[in-house]
């Protein structure tokens, strides 16, 4: 059973996909862990740098998917837009909001 988070949007706009299930490019790759170090990433909705080097296509950065990207490098990502208005992130990922 493929366990789907609704997709992140940022306050200034910044959307992207955050997952972590056992079909998923994540670590660890099951479903429900406590804490998941590496995540997926998929389709953000502008170029990211802090993420293109994880990107499986990165001359289309806004229609592929990113795998095992750091929880860490995650949350800068969260952090640099502003925190999160809307959408789920996978254990482990800091749920940061808008200050």
């Amino acid at each position: 059973m493929r366990i789907l988070n609704k997709k992140v949007v940022c306050a200034d706009g910044f959307e992207m996909s955050v997952q972590a299930n056992e079909n998923a490019y994540c670590a660890p790759r099951i479903n429900k862990a406590d804490k998941y170090i590496e995540v997926e990433i998929g389709f953000p909705s502008q170029r990211e740098e802090l993420i293109i080097e994880w990107a499986e296509q990165r001359d289309n950065p806004t229609d592929t998917v990113y795998g095992y990207v750091p929880v860490h490098i995650v949350n800068s990502v969260i952090a640099k837009h502003g925190g999160i208005v809307s959408g789920e992130v996978p254990n482990g990922v800091a749920p940061l909001k808008p200050v």
